[in-house]
């Protein structure tokens, strides 16, 4: 677990900004070269209203970076682990691909890559984090909708955006201290959360 004083990356999506260009998930599979049909990022759609006042609803997913993440839990050979800044991350030295990590994610947002038998996910792009870099699906969003930053350091933008503003994790209610918020979720969710959706890549 990580002391309030030690750094936790953490991401906040505006969905007030979001306009579904798919960019990020696009950028996220150069950086990740990502095998077909497996993304560690994308955007949910779907319709919302009725005819003619129809609109678009668009959610960005991602893994949520849980502090008490339940595929942590589950590895049998403690393949996946906090690393730097708390971000989730797979050791695939480690990794059997038993898929039981998958089946523990809430969020679906863990694959098996079947052409190497590893889990797959985001990371946060935790290479670039140390090195000074936005995640590649920040840094590519064209309306500005994501940002990047240190949770724990009260003058970072997340956590300004955060104070400032409704900033809800999904699936709170199960307790998992997620570093993943979105501003507009509420609006976003008033009808829940539909089954039937377009998985931009998924």
């Amino acid at each position: 677990m990580l002391a309030e004083t030690q750094k936790r990356y953490g991401m906040v999506i505006d969905l007030r900004k979001c306009v579904g260009c798919h960019a990020c998930t696009v950028a996220c599979k150069m950086e990740h070269s990502t095998p077909e049909k497996c993304f560690n990022t994308w955007v949910e759609e779907w319709n919302v209203g009725e005819y003619p006042k129809v609109s678009g609803a668009k959610l960005p997913k991602l893994c949520n970076h849980c502090l008490n993440a339940p595929c942590i839990d589950v590895c049998p050979t403690d393949a996946t682990y906090h690393t730097i800044g708390g971000a989730v991350v797979i050791d695939e030295e480690k990794c059997i691909g038993c898929g039981a990590c998958a089946n523990a994610c809430p969020y679906d947002a863990r694959y098996i890559n079947e052409e190497r038998n590893k889990a797959g996910k985001c990371n946060f792009c935790i290479q670039r984090a140390e090195a000074g870099l936005l995640p590649a699906c920040v840094s590519t969003c064209i309306s500005h909708a994501r940002y990047f930053g240190d949770l724990n350091d009260p003058d970072s933008v997340v956590s300004k955006l955060i104070s400032e503003n409704k900033a809800e994790g999904l699936k709170e209610e199960l307790g998992l201290d997620v570093a993943v918020y979105y501003i507009g979720l509420d609006e976003l969710l008033k009808d829940g959360e539909p089954e039937e959706v377009f998985r931009g890549g998924k």
